[in-house]
């Protein structure tokens, strides 16, 4: 044998010694099942997983033991198979990312509407405010501090995200949900996969609906766009 074809029989094959062909598939079907198991809020079965990536159990069983070895996946006390606290992790890490991306979409959001811009996203069942940018312009506006946690039953920011969830583009509006005296309006971020987000304003006196509503709807497509793979 040459050395061309030496050196095409390594190249043909990963550090691990697998065919590259069949790493990446491999690969591919590892993050196929993460994101199946991050769909299924009830967790999924082996034999489910199995079906719906048509491969054999003991594939899965394989799959599963090299997400369980990072965190990724884990298996709870009836077998199902569930995210993992790893995810979490790589989560966090992503949120500075998702933050400086929407940063530009928020500063306009403010400027034109005078108002606290937030991007609030889901984290643990509750929505989290990622990003917060206050107008420049303003003699008063509110404070609205980056961590700040509540129910996303309550504030026009946690209902724009179940309002998302229901196949619906907002804007959602409210008032004195969260804190007294503070009016909302946002809508939901969509089209980003694995992310539940949206994007509001927040102000101390009542925001016209309809012209605010349609800042932050355009805020919310640009925020989209800008995390969009």
């Amino acid at each position: 044998m040459d050395d061309a074809a030496r050196h095409d029989g390594r190249t043909a094959r990963s550090d691990a010694g697998a065919p590259a062909g069949e790493t990446s598939q491999t690969l591919d079907r590892g993050l196929r099942l993460l994101h199946l198991v991050a769909d299924a809020p009830g967790g999924l079965t082996v034999t489910e997983a199995a079906n719906r990536l048509r491969i054999g159990r003991a594939a899965v069983y394989r799959l599963v033991g090299a997400l369980s070895g990072h965190g990724m996946v884990r298996r709870d006390g009836d077998g199902r198979l569930r995210l993992g606290a790893g995810v979490l992790h790589l989560a966090r890490r992503a949120q500075p990312l998702l933050a400086e991306g929407a940063l530009p979409a928020l500063r306009r959001l403010a400027e034109q509407a005078g108002a606290t811009a937030h991007l609030t996203v889901v984290e643990g069942g509750e929505g989290i405010a990622l990003a917060v940018v206050e107008p420049s312009w303003t003699s008063f506006h509110v404070a609205y501090r980056t961590g700040t946690r509540h129910p996303l039953d309550r504030g026009a920011a946690g209902r724009a995200i179940l309002a998302g969830r229901a196949g619906s583009v907002g804007p959602v509006a409210s008032s004195g949900e969260l804190q007294p005296g503070a009016h909302g309006v946002a809508a939901p971020v969509l089209g980003v996969p694995g992310l539940e987000a949206s994007v509001g304003v927040v102000a101390l006196t009542p925001l016209d609906p309809e012209v605010v509503g349609e800042q932050v709807l355009a805020a919310a497509r640009a925020i989209a766009t800008a995390l969009s793979p």
